[in-house]
């Protein structure tokens, strides 16, 4: 599975040129300065050692939505430990070793007030196993911060959402919006991607929630090439909203396919299950009752 699927965590060493397969925000996507709560999150091993960079989301004051396979330490377990920035731009000073402003990837520099950094050694992986079962990878893991980020915080879709939107299609609008820090390619500049560790927004549209692919735990959307907006690594673990113009987390960034050059159609777990919410609610610690679910 791993030759046809890529997951879209990002190794913080990344050149600013990058062309190796894969599917930040990417073509058609805007600076985000709307979603507050999403964050920069950098996971680290035994030894404090960096692996990789996602993107992950406040749901309430110590609670991170992120992909499984971010806290998924590729052997059986999770990560040791992570820390998350706020900052749209958290990690566009990184100059191979540190952002000097923010400390991305090292350490939380500054304070919480000018500079909402915050750091966890407690997270869960919903079941991510190298995409065992797919589609149903279980690609959702959660990361209980060690000290409180004040809010705003997204909100948790309702069960079904989806599946309302695909049966109504073509009556009701299906665009979502998608937010991470991942690597942004640009069609205009050819196979080019940077590596800019901001928080970019972009414009997607339902393309399918029940083929092969998909089959309902993942959905599908159209993004990447010819102008539109789409994901790509490093954006592993964001929000997936729906409305478009709403805090309402419908699924988050989970993979793509490893030829699609960062722009072929996106593939979003879904949160908007019954199983996952009450998955996330029950590894939510002390602020579960502070999570806020939709309809």
């Amino acid at each position: 599975m791993r030759r046809t699927l890529l997951s879209l965590a990002a190794a913080a060493m990344l050149a600013v040129t990058w062309a190796a397969p894969a599917t930040a925000i990417t073509n058609d996507y805007v600076k985000d300065f709307d979603h507050p709560f999403v964050g920069l999150i950098a996971f680290y091993n035994d030894a404090g050692v960096f692996q990789h960079r996602c993107t992950g989301e406040l749901l309430a004051p110590t609670v991170v939505l992120t992909a499984g396979h971010c806290t998924d330490n590729g052997a059986s377990g999770v990560n040791a430990s992570a820390r998350i920035w706020f900052r749209q731009d958290a990690g566009t000073r990184f100059d191979g070793v540190e952002d000097p402003e923010t400390g991305y990837p090292n350490r939380c520099a500054g304070t919480m007030k000018n500079n909402p950094c915050a750091e966890a050694d407690v997270m869960y992986n919903y079941g991510f196993n190298n995409f065992a079962g797919f589609p149903n990878i279980h690609d959702v893991g959660i990361v209980i911060l060690k000290k409180a980020v004040t809010g705003p915080y997204a909100t948790l879709a309702g069960p079904g959402i989806i599946d309302q939107l695909r049966q109504a299609r073509g009556t009701i609008d299906t665009t979502f919006t998608v937010s991470g820090y991942g690597i942004s390619f640009s069609a205009k500049q050819g196979t080019v991607a940077i590596s800019f560790r901001e928080r970019l927004m972009a414009r997607e549209t339902l393309v399918n929630t029940v083929n092969q692919q998909t089959d309902g735990y993942a959905v599908q959307l159209n993004g990447n090439g010819d102008d539109r907006g789409g994901t790509c690594s490093g954006d592993s673990g964001g929000p997936v909203f729906y409305p478009a113009d709403s805090n309402v987390i419908t699924a988050v960034t989970s993979w793509g396919h490893s030829n699609a050059g960062c722009r072929g159609d996106g593939f979003y777990y879904r949160t908007d299950r019954q199983e996952v919410i009450d998955w996330i609610l029950a590894n939510a610690g002390r602020d579960s009752s502070k999570i806020v679910v939709g309809p």
